[in-house]
């Protein structure tokens, strides 16, 4: 496709955004234009994301060509971690950031008690999955991903692939099994916990017998996996995704146990230094033809999914991770218990 016609298409789907009526609580709608105009004279777009900052990066850069005039600043890393800076600036009354996309819901849920998130509900809000957003719009997912099995192609024959968390006990996989540490990444909790429900917490214990390894961030474990320092995880998130399609490694989904799904969440923060170039962020990421470039599953029920699998939905999920991590008393026990196995994180980076 040229320049030109890719630029035609540009203008012909901003056109058509533009007209579009946002809703803002406590205010009439705005269209697109009308929030972009004041988006303008703020000039800057300020936002902390977890996870692999690349991808960010690379969308704030599509954004920026598409809103000229706003410039946007990303910063990545450990959602864990930038929360807590985040904290520091509201205690100090200097918050910085406009807004954040966090695997951490729970921090979205305790800001809305709050009151430190704006309400803002965007043209496709309506779409998004109930259990995935706040019902008054102070933040919703953004993206849903779901916690596969994952295995080394030239280490393990697709016969021999796991099929449940049981398989993971093998002798086979003894010393070359991989995940992130549960008590340190919330999804990995999330997961770990669903297993030792099903099977008790002697499961846990054989599994640890098994010398499995632990790292910081999902991209570390896909890239383990991929090159054979480790052969299967039971903890493959959507960074393994790019590994499969160079056929390095392949995804199993579990055959007998739930598939747990975790999200990126967003919300603006009710003192954002630049709420309108938020709006407008937000407005545009939630939009079906952004959401279709995610790589990963959408929060929106009318956007198919990644090529090559099925709707999230029709996948044997466990899809309580919001209700789960607010449950602090279970929470605090779990991080504990799950640090006795694995101790204490050992930081190598791994979210670029």
């Amino acid at each position: 496709m040229t320049k030109p016609t890719v630029m035609r298409l540009l203008s012909a789907s901003l056109a058509l955004a533009f007209a579009l009526p946002l809703t803002t609580t406590g205010a009439g709608a705005e269209t697109l234009a009308e929030i972009y105009e004041k988006a303008k004279a703020e000039k800057e777009l300020v936002f902390y994301s977890g996870g692999p900052a690349v991808p960010h990066e690379n969308r704030a850069k599509l954004f920026m060509q598409q809103f000229p005039g706003i410039e946007v600043k990303v910063t990545g890393g450990f959602s864990n971690v930038l929360n807590e800076q985040l904290e520091k600036q509201m205690a100090e009354k200097k918050l910085a950031v406009d807004m954040a996309f966090f695997q951490t819901v729970q921090d979205f849920v305790a800001w809305k008690k709050q009151g430190k998130l704006l309400n803002f509900k965007p043209d496709g809000f309506d779409q998004v999955l109930p259990n995935l957003r706040d019902e008054d719009g102070a933040y919703m997912a953004f993206s849903a991903n779901a916690l596969t099995y994952a295995y080394n192609t030239a280490a393990v024959k697709p016969e021999d692939a796991p099929k449940s968390a049981l398989d993971f006990l093998k002798p086979m996989f003894a010393g070359k099994m991989i995940s992130v540490y549960p008590a340190d990444d919330d999804a990995a909790l999330y997961l770990f916990h669903l297993i030792v429900q099903k099977y008790g917490w002697g499961w846990m214990d054989k599994y640890t017998a098994n010398k499995p390894n632990y790292v910081q961030g999902h991209l570390p474990v896909a890239r383990s996996v991929a090159s054979g320092e480790n052969i299967v995880t039971l903890d493959a998130s959507s960074s393994v995704w790019d590994f499969k399609r160079q056929g390095k490694l392949e995804v199993a989904w579990p055959a007998e146990d739930l598939v747990p799904v975790f999200t990126a969440t967003g919300g603006i923060f009710k003192d954002a230094p630049h709420p309108n170039a938020a709006k407008l962020y937000l407005s545009w990421y939630l939009a079906k033809e952004q959401q279709s470039r995610l790589g990963t599953f959408s929060s929106r029920a009318d956007v198919p999914p990644p090529e090559g699998f099925k709707p999230l939905t029709s996948y044997k999920i466990a899809n309580n991770y919001r209700e789960f991590m607010v449950d602090d008393k279970l929470i605090a026990e779990l991080r504990k218990r799950m640090e006795g196995y694995t101790g204490p994180p050992v930081n190598k980076g791994g979210v670029r």
